[in-house]
Parts: structure tokens; sequence; C-alpha cells
């Protein structure tokens, strides 16, 4: 069989490529932006790579296209798989069809955390032994790729509720039909498809319509948001985590920069985790996936201990380097929420030194001006904030700006922006690039120049 995937370079359907390619699919593929860490695994993979959204990028002996959510009508290479009458199926019904039965699925939703608990969650399986396939949202450094078939019962999957396709407006998580489900947390994202909050609240309702009783839900205690969605009907046991005496599964911070915490399940302790990872938002999403763990059977007590060696997930507050005395640190964070927490973790960490955030806001959300209101007070832990404003935002960012706490600036380019950053930055300082895209390889382009 042979498939060509339309939207091969995201993280989830670069999973998808991954997967195909090991069940001994042949793969092609085509994407209009295409950047690290995806285009590197997919070169890795040795998957044919094409470049841009045309006709001709499609072999004409492919027997099913896979198309990602970015595509839709009036695409190029959407108009001309309708015309010419092709199979084609969304990425997440692939899963689905192709990969998820007879498996034990664990799927990890919320609006943030969900790359990172999932590759939490696959390594304690692998650390005991389970072998698990997963498909992950990014690169988790402990495993090399995003997805594996794995040799296992359990599949872990990173759940996302933004839309299937153009011809499937449902979340991608309700193909999944898990036995296991972690919701971190929910709050207004997505601003492109959802009106409001409510409309993201029944999207998961009707995820935990499909787990079974014999399943487990683990959910975020103090998020009153899920709350209301289990208020909407539940019919598998549940279990919640966080850090109030209440919660089922309790963590206590034994440091402040969330890099030690004790944890306890239903009063009784179950050891302490040390890890390399900052913040109170991993705690939650550690502890979560240990009980997520500890419902398919997994004896935590012999898994915490490795989670001293846990390494994250690529573009987590990931360090690319230091040079001349400043760190600098690619970050995924794109969601107000995200930012404040990742600042956080990283203030607790470096203590008084100087943190310059460099943010692009190029999620549909941002790039609508949905979270303009709360960006300046995410940003607070940070020294100096530079904003890529191009001029196709729009929005204006001077009120965000001039909110902000420290210094703070915009620029409409990369190439400015590099040149500003240069002016400011100094010995000792922790340099923080902020964007869920390419960013035009800012992060890794600021390190090469202060090489010079």
């Amino acid at each position: 069989m042979k498939i060509h995937i339309l939207g091969i370079a995201g993280t989830f359907m670069g999973g998808v490529a991954a997967l195909a390619r090991e069940s001994g699919v042949e793969v092609e593929g085509s994407d209009q932006a295409v950047y690290p860490p995806m285009s590197t695994q997919l070169e890795k993979l040795g998957i044919a790579l094409r470049q841009g959204y045309v006709e001709e990028n499609i072999s004409p002996d492919c027997d099913q296209i896979v198309i990602g959510n970015a595509l839709s009508r009036g695409n190029p290479a959407v108009e001309a798989v309708l015309d010419a009458g092709s199979r084609y199926i969304s990425g997440a019904q692939w899963l689905a069809e192709r990969i998820l039965p007879g498996r034990d699925t664990l799927a990890v939703a919320g609006t943030h955390g969900k790359t990172t608990t999932t590759t939490i969650l696959a390594y304690l399986l692998e650390t005991a032994g389970r072998a698990p396939g997963f498909l992950i949202g990014g690169v988790p450094e402990d495993f090399g790729v995003s997805a594996r078939l794995g040799s296992g019962r359990e599949f872990v999957v990173e759940a996302d509720e933004y839309d299937t396709a153009f011809f499937d407006k449902r979340s991608k998580f309700v193909h999944y039909r898990p036995l296991v489900v972690i919701l971190n947390n929910l709050e207004y994202d997505h601003a492109d498809i959802f009106p409001d909050v409510a409309a993201i609240q029944h999207q998961f309702h009707h995820l935990l319509r499909t787990v079974p009783r014999r399943g487990r839900l683990i959910v975020n205690g103090e998020d009153p948001r899920l709350a209301e969605v289990l208020e909407m009907g539940c019919w598998t046991p549940v279990e919640r985590f966080g850090f109030a005496d209440d919660c089922e599964w309790r963590a206590e911070l034994l440091v402040e920069d969330g890099s030690c915490f004790a944890v306890s399940h239903r009063g009784q302790s179950c050891g302490v985790v040390k890890w390399p990872v900052l913040g109170r938002h991993n705690v939650l999403n550690g502890l979560a996936a240990l009980a997520a763990a500890n419902a398919v059977g997994v004896d935590i007590a012999d898994v915490m201990p490795a989670l001293e060696r846990f390494h994250s997930v690529k573009r987590r507050l990931e360090v690319l380097g230091e040079k001349r005395g400043i760190t600098v640190y690619d970050d995924f964070a794109h969601h107000p929420t995200a930012i404040q927490a990742t600042l956080q973790g990283l203030r607790a960490k470096v203590g008084n030194a100087r943190i310059l955030a460099v943010l692009e806001p190029r999620s549909n959300s941002m790039r609508l001006g949905a979270h303009a209101d709360a960006l300046a007070p995410s940003l607070r832990d940070a020294d100096q904030v530079i904003f890529l404003h191009r001029p196709e935002l729009s929005w204006d960012a001077g009120t965000v700006i001039a909110a902000v706490r420290g210094e703070a600036t915009t620029v409409p380019d990369v190439d400015r922006l590099l040149q500003a950053l240069a002016a400011v930055v100094a010995p000792g300082d922790h340099v923080v690039f902020m964007s869920n895209g390419g960013f035009d390889g800012a992060p890794r382009r600021f390190l090469a120049a202060l090489d010079r």
C-alpha cells in the first residue's frame, strides 16, 4: 500500500507518517512549511517530502491520501484529490482504523501540557517494560522519534481537541476510543474554530462518552471547567490529581522550581520524584502520568526513580546552548497560561538573573487577538520582552507592550528582532524564544550569532 500525506510536516501528521512507515506502508508527503524537529525526523525515516500543495506532488499510484487538518477547500491539492475521486481519510481516522484496534489506548487531553504528559507517560510505561506504542506531538529526547508502533498492549496518544479535517469537524480525540484518559486542564483556545469555552467543553464531553466503565479518567482536580464537563455525565471511575488535600493523587513541592516533589495516593505516600524538569505545571503533568500508569497496573514506586534520568520534549524550554555566558532556550509556549507557567518555572530556577522573552504570536488564536488581554500579565517574570509584530498581524500589540512589567519592544521581522536582541543581551542572561512555529530559525540563528 502507498499513501500520500498532505500536511506531513505537522507534528501529528509526521507521527502518522512514522507509524505508517513502520507498519510497512510506502509513504510520501507534501507540506507548505517544513522546519525542525519534524523535518529532521522525516529525513531520518527516509520519507519523500515535497514542498507545496500542488497536484503534481501527489504520485498517481497512491492508494490513499491522508489529509491533515491544516488543509481546507480551495487548497489546490485538496481540490485535485476531490476531482480525481481519490480515496482520502483524516490522520485521526487513519490512526483509529490502522493502529489502535486491539490496543489499550491511553489518551492525554487538555489545553496545555499534552505533549509533555504524553511523553512522561510513554517513558514510565517503557521503564516498566511495557514497550508501549505512542504518537506524540513533538520529539521526545528519550525516544528520538515522535511515534512508534511498540510491541506492548498499551498505545499512548496525544489527544488534541482541534478539529479533525475539512470534512470532519469533530475534535480529533473522539476517534481514539481510549481506555484511560488524562484531562490536564481546559481553557479557551483555538479561536478559529471554537466560539467559546462551552463549545470546547462539549467536545471534551464527547470524548468522555467513549471511555468504558472498566477504564479510568485522570482529571485535574483544580480545574473548574473540567468539573463542569464531568457534571454533564460520567460513566467511568474518576481519580483527581493536584496539590489539594482532597485529590486522590496529590503532589507536594519540596523544591520551589518543581525539580523535587512528593507523591501520595489516597493519603498513602508513594515516594519522591527528583527530575530535571522545571515548573509547577510540569509537576502536575508528571503526577497525571503516574496516575495513568497506575491505572494500567504499573507499580509507580518501581518507575518513579527513573524520572531522575528523564529528558523532556524538544522545544519545551529546550536549552539550545550557552555562549558567552548567555543561555538560549527554544520553547513551544503559545498561549498566555503556558507562557506564564514556563517563565515562572525558569524564574524559580535562575533566581535574580535576567530573563529575556522573545515571542512570536503565531497560533490562530494569537493571530486573531483572542489572548491579547492576557499576554502582558503572562510575561511578568520576564525582565525584557521582544515581540515579533509581523505586518500581517491583525491587532495592535502596542497596548500589550505598554502593559508589560519589564522593558518591551516590538519589531516587524526576524532580522530586526535579532539585531534588537543583540543590542541588549548580556552575560548571565537567559533568552527564551517562544513560538509554535519555525520562527524563521531565530533561536539557532541567535545562538550562532553569539559565536561571532
